[in-house]
This record gives structure tokens, C-alpha cells and sequence, in this order.
């Protein structure tokens, strides 16, 4: 019974240590803590769409350079009027919003997008 009890608590430590570790993972990319605080534009076109939950994600070339570009999730983007049909290969925008605090990512997270003229403020509450 004592061996038991070892494997049982090294099991509950390393269920704990994983919990641990997939929650740091999934707060690097959620929120807005991974931003830098100043504000940001990239306008390019879109060259892979994948959208959904837990927020969508363009691959945008812009100047030569390939950027993933987070925009809402599904019901912030129809909220915005942003509609999946605008996303398309091919399309150009204008993104504003947050780059990555590491200059190395490219990678950047949409507060307002701009396709021909138009804007989808996707996170009305932030200035953007």
C-alpha cells in the first residue's frame, strides 16, 4: 500500500506540473500580455486564413515578410461585421492593433481590420 501512495501522489504532481505548463501556454497566446503597448500597423495581403476558435489567424505578406495576424473569435468577428468571406487568399488589408513584444515574431493581434476602405473594430472597447 505505501508504493501506492507514491505512485498515486507522483501521478497528482505530474498532473499538476502539465496542468501548469498547457495553462502558461495558452496565456502566451490569449489576452494581451505577449502585446507590446504601443500601437501598430501592417497592411499586406492575405496568403492563409484559419479561423475559429479560440480566435482566427491570417497569414499576411507584407514588404516580404509572412506575419500571422490574430483577429477575433468568430462571434467578435461577426459582431465587428467582419464576415468570413472578407478573409479570402488573396484579399488586402490593413491591420491595426498590437504587435509581439519579441521583434523576432512576427506576429501581431488585430484591434480593428481595414479591407477597401472599410473598418471592423473588432475590440470597440480598446483605442485603436
Amino acid at each position: 500500500m505505501h508504493q501506492w501512495a507514491k505512485l498515486k501522489a507522483g501521478a497528482i504532481a505530474l498532473a499538476l506540473a502539465v496542468g501548469l505548463l498547457g495553462a502558461q501556454v495558452a496565456a502566451a497566446h490569449h489576452g494581451w500580455a505577449w502585446t507590446s503597448d504601443e500601437e501598430f500597423e501592417l497592411t499586406g495581403k492575405i496568403v492563409a486564413v484559419r479561423l475559429g476558435n479560440p480566435h482566427g489567424q491570417l497569414t499576411v505578406e507584407a514588404d516580404g515578410q509572412r506575419w500571422t495576424v490574430e483577429v477575433g473569435q468568430p462571434w467578435r468577428n461577426e459582431q465587428a461585421g467582419l464576415r468570413d468571406d472578407l478573409l479570402s487568399i488573396g484579399r488586402e488589408l490593413t491591420a491595426h492593433g498590437h504587435r509581439s513584444s519579441d521583434p523576432e515574431q512576427h506576429l501581431m493581434k488585430a484591434e480593428r481590420i481595414v479591407i477597401e476602405g472599410k473598418s471592423y473594430n473588432l475590440y470597440p472597447d480598446r483605442a485603436s
